[in-house]
């Protein structure tokens, strides 16, 4: 036995496991995830994913273009936005996911710029059992996107495959 602080310390046999994300039977309808982290754009990702995904809108990179626009500066691309909002989500959503089976009804409601911090929350739609793969389900969230001021900037709905804790992976 060890002591910390004068008091009898029983140690666990095995240490605790960190936060392994949600399985199917964890999901109910109606739950709201405000997800833990933040995540400010730079303008660096915004000019690196403009290159990696060849979109060559000025309005992206060119700042005196983007000067001359209603904006009056670069925008940050929008599937940007859409991943690192959908990045924000996977610790609640899909840690577990066996596929990202795909996303509805996506709505960029207001600009995003470099610098802006954004957050996401997450409302469960629908958890079922899959009929035709045993041990896995379907989830269905409807994730909001927003930045330090609490504006909206992106809403969508992401369906995922995800594993139940019995079927799960080991390892």
């Amino acid at each position: 036995m060890r002591r910390a602080a004068g008091r009898d310390l029983d140690l666990v046999s095995e240490p605790i496991r960190s936060w392994e994300g949600r399985f199917l039977e964890d999901f109910t309808v109606g739950d709201v995830y405000r997800h833990a982290h933040g995540r400010t754009i730079t303008e660096t990702d915004n000019t690196w994913f403009t290159l990696l995904t060849n979109n060559t809108h000025d309005i992206h990179f060119n700042a005196d273009y983007a000067s001359r626009t209603e904006f009056g500066r670069p925008l940050v691309v929008s599937t940007l936005t859409l991943a690192i909002v959908t990045g924000l989500s996977v610790s609640d959503v899909s840690q577990n996911a066996v596929a990202n089976l795909g996303w509805d009804d996506v709505k960029m409601t207001a600009p995003v710029f470099a610098g802006d911090t954004l957050y996401a929350e997450s409302e469960v739609l629908e958890a079922r059992p899959s009929k035709s793969r045993p041990g896995q389900g379907l989830v269905k969230v409807r994730t909001r996107g927003f930045n330090q001021r609490d504006e909206t900037v992106i809403t969508y709905e992401r369906t995922v495959l995800v594993y139940t804790r019995e079927a799960r992976p080991r390892g």
